[in-house]
């Protein structure tokens, strides 16, 4: 629905085409056969480096285009519809907007260009349980005389068996549940009391389970101001969601594609399946959810380079959609295909597990529903 520009354009076929041409859905398949420790192919996360999407977001002075998020979404969107396994929103992304929000320059020039090239992986840590809940950090941040020292766990934290650089949501006052009292710091990941394990989900991300165990860094790992990452924490958080919004997106369009291919070609009873009227009435309720979901993540890529008073609701608005949708058009994907839809030999249950996955990342649409009500006043 968004006017593009002459180079958005281009970008948007650009990734458009190298996604077909580089990362297939059977890319991905052999991805999960091998049982990828990573969760993606580094191979392929270079390319993706090369051709300047890791640094869309990061400012030219540090290597990058400073391309806008609507940008970033186009290319997320292509990616998504061939579910291409990268870290490229926990990076490039999160990790750039951890640095361009609330960094120093020491520390945008230390890392900026690193991950505008691909050569480092950034992840958040910000759950410890079951559901998305950043207020109730319990992760223990300590101040020594040398600094601070992290103790506590952090799961999942996507990507997080591959990063290089986690930025660590910690309590430094308060209890869990107060909006205050969180402070945001910079752990490389092979500093000294990390460790990391492999958590297994129904979707490789390289998720993993991570314990800080009396783990020292300085003042220079802090993000903002000590006690005050809670409203930056969001800030970043926000705009992980309108990523994964877009990505969602980029899926379950694919996904619905590939259906009205199929009741256009599929014959049963000695006709087409998509001359039933049933079935045509289902498919038209899938493409207005879908043109209302798109509706809603352009506008809060659009609002995140606004940075206008609505943009945490509209993001918020964005995310659950794009997870109803997503959920809904990947399980009429598995239904209208019938009994191939069932096997593993078809595509339809990876698009299910995306939609699942990237549903309940950042916040899943119950999370988002409840945001964006209290964020209106009801």
């Amino acid at each position: 629905m968004a006017v593009l520009s002459e180079e958005q354009r281009m970008l948007r076929d650009a990734a458009e085409s190298w996604a077909r041409e580089r990362a297939p859905v059977t890319a991905f398949r052999r991805l999960r056969d091998a049982g990828a420790p990573l969760g993606y192919d580094p191979a392929l996360y270079r390319e993706i480096a090369e051709m300047g999407w890791a640094g869309i977001l990061v400012p030219e002075a540090y290597g990058g285009c400073d391309f806008g998020h609507p940008s970033m979404g186009l290319v997320l969107e292509a990616l998504g519809r061939t579910l291409t396994a990268s870290p490229l929103v926990s990076t490039a992304v999160a990790g750039v907007s951890a640095f361009a929000l609330g960094g120093t320059d020491a520390q945008r020039g230390r890392w900026l260009p690193a991950l505008a090239a691909g050569e480092a992986v950034a992840a958040l840590a910000v759950d410890e349980g079951a559901r998305h809940a950043p207020a109730m950090t319990a992760l223990a941040a300590v101040r020594t005389g040398a600094g601070w020292r992290l103790d506590g766990i952090k799961r999942p934290v996507l990507h997080g068996m591959a990063a290089d650089l986690l930025v660590v949501a910690a309590r430094t006052g308060g209890r869990p549940g107060d909006a205050d009292g969180i402070t945001l710091f910079l752990v490389g990941a092979g500093a000294d009391g990390v460790s990391r394990a492999p958590l297994q989900e129904i979707e490789r991300r390289g998720a993993a389970l991570v314990r800080f165990d009396g783990v020292a860094v300085g003042d220079d790992a802090v993000l903002g101001a000590p006690g005050e990452g809670g409203v930056l924490l969001d800030r970043v958080l926000d705009r992980a969601r309108a990523a994964v919004a877009a990505e969602l997106l980029g899926s379950s369009t694919q996904a619905f594609q590939t259906t009205l291919d199929y009741l256009k070609t599929r014959v049963q009873f000695g006709q087409i399946i998509g001359r039933f009227q049933a079935l045509q009435h289902r498919a038209a309720v899938l493409y207005g959810e879908l043109e209302l979901a798109r509706s809603a993540v352009e506008a809060a890529l659009a609002a995140l380079d606004e940075e206008g008073p609505d943009t945490p609701a509209l993001v918020s608005l964005a995310k659950a959609l794009a997870g109803d949708t997503a959920r809904r058009v990947a399980a009429e994907m598995i239904q209208l295909h019938g009994g191939i839809g069932m096997t593993d030999e078809h595509d339809a249950g990876f698009y299910l597990k995306r939609a699942r996955v990237g549903d309940m990342s950042y916040g899943n649409a119950a999370f988002h529903r409840e945001r964006y009500a209290v964020l209106n006043g009801y």
